[in-house]
């Protein structure tokens, strides 16, 4: 009981609610850019449909650190903490791929398959980009 208290808090909370709100803000702009990739640019076949999703989860990631930086965490940006989100996303890239296919081949579409991947992969994340921008590690 104790590890609870220690780990959830206000703090934790508050991190919690702006991580939601620029998670939910990066996962909008990678789905949207997914979205328009194989709808409006008729990307097709699993190659495609990968490539359209890698787009928009990079595009989304510059926009996630910057903001998780200054909004969620009121962190500084830095190298060593731009190498620790990098890595993080890297390990949640691996994991999105993952489960986008899984999906994909459970008969999921295309459309679709993105939602459970990322209701998944988001607290995962948290956990990842939550040491990275907290951890004296990572500082300067």
């Amino acid at each position: 009981m104790s590890f609870i208290k220690n780990h959830i808090n206000r703090d934790s909370l508050s991190q919690f609610a702006r991580f939601a709100l620029v998670g939910g803000f990066a996962t909008l702009l990678h789905y949207g850019i997914y979205w328009a990739l194989i709808h409006l640019f008729k990307f097709e076949g699993e190659c495609w449909i990968n490539l359209s999703y890698s787009i928009g989860y990079v595009v989304a990631w510059f926009c996630n650190f910057y903001l998780s930086a200054h909004f969620t965490f009121q962190s500084r940006t830095s190298v060593k903490r731009g190498i620790g989100f990098a890595v993080s996303h890297g390990i949640n890239y691996v994991l999105h791929i993952l489960f986008l296919n899984l999906f994909l081949w459970l008969g999921l579409s295309e459309t679709w398959a993105p939602v459970p991947v990322f209701c998944i992969v988001i607290p995962i994340n948290f956990i990842l980009v939550r040491y990275v921008f907290r951890s004296k590690y990572f500082e300067n």
